[in-house]
């Protein structure tokens, strides 16, 4: 079966998305819109995935828990899981490889942890758009340990993304999917960088305000409607 999707979502736990992201917001967009599955993706945590997963549930949607980790060369990579425990187990062994710096809410904005209620019952007081103690090279056998899949992110976008920062695809590389946010540029960077001709390329809003969540239109084909099929499809 095709779903349509969107896997790379922050929440208002990212200092970078809007106060309005909350988790209930999040899933009611993605619903109205049509989307069939989507992700909550925030920097380096995937502490706002229990309520989205709640709110998916309570809206009859699918809601994969996931993070975009950022890695120590600052490449950034969507991970994501098959259940909400591996996503926690996951994000409490980042958490203690995150480079610990105060976040200052006037300068980089607020991180703010919701609870199913849809009210704010924490906020994280160290900044989590740092890196992560965590290299690139190792990331994909690192995620599969806890069931999930990673690719990485906006390889496209000049600034965080593998080909920018590294300028390559690294040797011994195992990903299978990568996300391309212009799809224009798709031809292109097939041809600077030959392995991405084997991988599936799949494209997300990576949004950081509600109405840049993305609008049904793009496919991915899984055997069922559930976040284990979906990580599955993604190998």
């Amino acid at each position: 079966m095709n779903l349509t999707y969107d896997l790379h979502i922050h929440s208002c736990l990212s200092p970078c998305g809007d106060d309005d992201m909350t988790p209930a917001n999040i899933v009611g967009m993605a619903a109205l819109k049509g989307l069939d599955v989507i992700a909550v993706t925030d920097h380096n945590s995937c502490r706002n995935c229990p309520a989205v997963l709640h709110f998916a549930e309570k809206y009859g949607a699918l809601a994969v828990p996931g993070m975009e980790i950022c890695t120590s060369e600052e490449v950034h990579a969507v991970c994501l899981f098959p259940a909400l425990k591996k996503a926690m187990e996951f994000d409490e062994y980042v958490y203690q490889r995150l480079m610990l710096f105060p976040n200052k809410e006037e300068i980089f904005g607020k991180q703010q942890i919701y609870n199913e209620e849809d009210t704010v019952c924490g906020t994280e007081p160290y900044l989590l758009i740092n890196r992560a103690h965590i290299s690139f090279d190792g990331l994909w056998e690192l995620v599969r340990s806890y069931g999930g899949v990673m690719f990485p992110a906006h390889i496209d976008k000049p600034a965080n993304s593998l080909i920018s920062n590294l300028g390559f695809v690294p040797d011994g590389s195992r990903f299978t999917t990568a996300e391309v946010k212009d799809l224009t540029r798709l031809p292109e960077l097939k041809r600077r960088n030959p392995y991405l001709e084997g991988c599936r390329i799949i494209s997300n809003s990576d949004a950081h305000c509600l109405e840049d969540i993305q609008e049904p239109g793009l496919f991915m084909e899984v055997e069922e409607k559930s976040m284990e099929a979906v990580i599955r499809a993604l190998l």
